[in-house]
């Protein structure tokens, strides 16, 4: 968990390589269950259709239907939720019924300032969604794609106003988890400032020591 922006996909994708379990994101799972037409599945597309957001409690049967597969059977890792508080007492009704519990949450920290630079920095090929970054990653095309000089786009999201709204919405809904995990002993806190690989390196050095 974390901060948008701070690198949560990124890092989870590369420990669930680097200790060979399975990397679940909750957005893939919401995206496979509509895809593969499960009953949650369906429920959420009618939803979605609506225009309304997918209830919590939906989310945490995707979430329950996707624990009861093999591959998930020597480990997970679980991004994208919880994300309040009310999706953290889901999560455990969904472990307990798997008879499954957590071993570790880990907590990406930056400041606001180095969010609001990553993200309102990044810039999107219209054409064929491939990422660049003003700073770190410009595009030696200046505003087009390098892969099919497209134009580079800085998608709504990304603004600073927006941004800091949704920031405002972190510390006030999914910061709260911390303490409550903290209180379980499972919290595991770590720096997210810096390269990719550094980042990385001092996770999975907290992890072994926790």
């Amino acid at each position: 968990m974390g901060m948008p922006g701070v690198g949560k996909g990124t890092q989870a994708t590369r420990l669930a390589e680097r200790v060979g379990v399975v990397h679940l994101s909750s957005g893939d799972i919401l995206r496979e269950a509509v895809r593969e037409k499960t009953p949650p599945g369906r429920q959420a597309k009618d939803t979605m259709a609506s225009g309304k957001l997918v209830p919590d409690e939906l989310i945490g049967d995707m979430i329950s239907e996707r624990l009861a597969r093999a591959d998930v059977e020597v480990g997970f890792i679980l991004d994208g939720f919880p994300r309040t508080v009310v999706q953290v007492s889901i999560l455990d009704r969904v472990l307990a019924k798997r008879e499954i519990s957590l071993d570790r949450v880990v907590l990406l920290t930056a400041t606001e300032q180095e969010i609001v630079r990553r993200l309102s920095g990044r810039r999107v090929c219209e054409s064929c969604g491939t990422v660049y970054h003003v700073e770190s990653k410009p595009s030696s095309r200046g505003e087009a794609c390098e892969q099919c000089d497209g134009a580079l786009i800085q998608r709504p999201d990304d603004t600073e106003e927006v941004i800091r709204e949704r920031l405002r919405v972190y510390r006030e809904q999914t910061l709260p988890i911390a303490d409550a995990y903290k209180e379980r002993g499972l919290l595991v806190t770590v720096e997210g400032t810096g390269a990719p690989d550094e980042v990385f390196e001092r996770l999975h050095s907290e992890l072994v020591a926790a």
